[in-house]
């Protein structure tokens, strides 16, 4: 029994022994989580209970030069439903009626909604999806249907909003307004100007009340968004869809790979239009990359207008020096240049050689004046800030490459290929810089993209022309260039596209790529220039990359087209401006209709006029005002009246007039 007992009295102790530990360890954890975890757990109970919600600034928007939209925000809605909210009572007496009324608005049965939504009531769905990217006056409509209009609560109802960038022209000019990924990626505008169009975002301290359910709690902190300034582009919406429609055309009769052309004003250097596009897999075009902009390559052909200006400019020559053109083949380094015309084109003048783009007359010139001063040469294009990128608004400007005299990569025929335009590389945009400033009297202007910020109707930052060079060359030279540009599309190179409706100016250009691999060889067609010939508004240029050569590659029929429908299209559809040149000046005929018809409502008294010969509407608005009911036959003047000259006028008298 004594022995029972001590067991006994052990087991107590034991057990008093374990739950003294144990406390001492709840104590041990308890003084830990209040002094050494205190912080980290209050923390995170306060991070599941309040948090601090960023709320988003709206974007600003993009706009054409005209104020048309080419990019906003707008607020899109998807409507979820709570299945448990709802009353048994207001579910049942309201599913009928909004299942018929989400019939009417998306178009499937009313068995289809009743059927969807007792299935989520009885799968106890709460997040059940009813429709996505909805309007705002859809969202409006939506949440007055029956149940829903009880709210969240006692509907159901759950309504998520997020923002969306829309382009209200569609994808005409997507690739230059351009968008933003994240901090670090984007294109086009967008993208370039993010510290302008975001905007600054706000925060908002917010307390759970249950689950999904947040409500705005008081804080010093609160800080509201401020909303992003928009953006006035350059961009004419009409010049851009005639650029982008002729270039998608060419692009798919030459099956090309891809292609790009930008208008610019000649003065400003404002970039009216510019369309960027790319072949798909399935054979359709869309705007990819910024060709105009990122990519750098060989000109070819059309590089040849700084030859011309340098030479003249440099007193080396004058566009009357003949050259043999040596049956078309000429050889430098034992390397041959040959023209694109089997056979050459005999004897002919540097204009001729220019006007017909002969590779060997340019190449001549060019190395017989330079080449033992061939720095002369490369400054000038140096000059013309042709080494270096332009500086444009938008990121990502392709790198340009001119070879230095000096260079481990200049060689002897380094000279000579420079000018046919190979062995240097530039930008589309370079080299329409470079025509532009031939059209705008030697003024090398930067092209821009982007006029003005604004706030509303306050300036927040404008941006002005800038000029590269103020003056290429002098007039004298820039003279006899135009002419010989002009005489390329009358009577050269480009005499296809010759109209004596309206004049332009360029050269044409066929440059081969990849030419050092056979395998890879394909041709790049452009066309450089500007119009009208004389005073020029605009500036263009156009280059297509890999047509098909069974369709054709030379520049005069791949790229000169684009040019000459752009041109044809502006002066030919654009509606014209009319000015008024002289308030005061007499038009004769209107002087002497207005006479005609002074002086017979002047002599008119109680007597029926005679308005034979006036026209149908001065004599209607005559008889009229003397209180006689017209009926009018025909069109024209008046040939004949049912009452004649001179009788008295009666009360609600009657009076036919024959109008031929």
């Amino acid at each position: 029994m004594a022995v029972k007992e001590k067991n006994s009295n052990y087991r107590m102790y034991l057990v008093a022994f374990t739950m003294f530990v144990m406390a001492i360890l709840v104590m041990i954890k308890l003084n830990n989580i209040q002094w050494l975890e205190g912080d980290y757990y209050r923390k995170l109970a306060k991070e599941r209970t309040v948090k601090n919600f960023v709320i988003p600034a709206n974007k600003g928007n993009v706009y054409a030069a005209d104020g048309s939209l080419l990019a906003t925000s707008i607020p899109e809605y998807t409507i979820r439903f709570d299945a448990l909210s709802p009353s048994k009572e207001n579910f049942q007496e309201n599913i009928k009626p909004l299942s018929d009324s989400l019939s009417v608005m998306f178009g499937k049965s009313t068995g289809y909604y009743q059927a969807a939504l007792q299935k989520a009531r009885s799968n106890q769905n709460r997040y059940y999806l009813v429709a996505s990217k909805l309007s705002y006056t859809d969202y409006m409509r939506i949440k007055s249907f029956p149940l829903f209009n009880k709210g969240p609560y006692k509907g159901g109802i759950i309504v998520e909003q997020k923002t969306v960038r829309e382009h209200p022209i569609g994808l005409i000019a997507q690739r230059t307004i351009g968008y933003e990924r994240t901090e670090s990626d984007g294109k086009g505008l967008e993208f370039a100007f993010k510290k302008y169009i975001n905007g600054k975002n706000g925060h908002r301290m917010m307390q759970k009340i249950a689950k999904n359910q947040w409500k705005p709690i008081n804080d010093n902190n609160e800080l509201e968004p401020q909303d992003g300034y928009d953006i006035v582009s350059t961009i004419d919406v009409y010049v851009q869809d005639i650029a982008h429609h002729a270039l998608l055309k060419q692009l798919e009769i030459y099956e090309a790979d891809h292609g790009c052309v930008v208008v610019m004003e000649t003065k400003t250097g404002e970039i009216k239009a510019i369309s960027n596009l790319g072949r798909a897999n399935n054979g359709s075009y869309y705007e990819t990359q910024n060709y105009a902009v990122a990519e750098s390559h060989e000109p070819g052909s059309t590089f040849k207008l700084f030859d011309l200006i340098a030479l003249l400019d440099d007193k080396k020559v004058d566009t009357s020096k003949i050259y043999d053109t040596h049956d078309g083949v000429v050889e430098y380094y034992k390397k041959k240049v040959r023209d694109s015309h089997r056979g050459g084109y005999g004897k002919i003048s540097l204009a001729r050689g220019f006007e017909l783009s002969s590779n060997t007359v340019l190449v001549q010139a060019v190395y017989d004046n330079y080449k033992d001063d061939p720095k002369q040469f490369v400054d000038r294009i140096n000059s013309y800030g042709l080494n270096k990128p332009l500086g444009l608004q938008l990121i990502g400007e392709g790198k340009p490459y001119v070879p230095q005299p000096g260079d481990k990569k200049w060689y002897g025929t380094t000279l000579p290929w420079m000018a046919f335009g190979y062995n240097i590389s530039l930008t589309p945009l370079q080299t329409l810089a470079l025509y532009n400033a031939v059209a705008n009297d030697g003024v090398m202007v930067k092209p821009y993209f982007v006029k003005e910020i604004k706030e509303w109707n306050k300036t927040i930052k404008k941006y002005d022309t800038e000029i590269i060079n103020p003056k290429i060359a002098s007039d004298e030279t820039l003279e006899k260039v135009r002419a010989v540009l002009e005489n390329v599309v009358k009577k050269g190179t480009a005499s296809k596209l010759y109209s004596k409706d309206f004049s332009m100016a360029g050269k044409t250009g066929t440059a081969q790529a990849n030419y050092r691999d056979k395998s890879k060889l394909h041709y790049i067609s452009s066309f450089a220039g500007y119009f009208p010939a004389k005073n020029p508004k605009y500036s263009c240029i156009v280059i297509i990359h890999k047509p098909n050569v069974s369709a054709g590659y030379f520049g005069a029929d791949v790229a000169g087209p684009v040019f000459k429908r752009i041109a044809q299209k502006i002066y030919t559809d654009s509606p014209p401006t009319n000015h008024i040149q002289d308030l005061e000046k007499q038009i004769v005929v209107t002087e002497k209709a207005y006479n005609t018809y002074y002086n017979k409502v002047d002599k008119a008294t109680s007597l029926i006029p005679n308005v034979n010969g006036m026209d149908g509407m001065d004599a209607v608005a005559l008889l009229e005002n003397l209180g006689v009911r017209v009926t009018v036959r025909g069109i024209g003047k008046v040939s004949s009246q049912s009452v004649k000259p001179g009788e008295k006028i009666q009360k609600n008298q009657t009076i036919t007039i024959e109008l031929s």
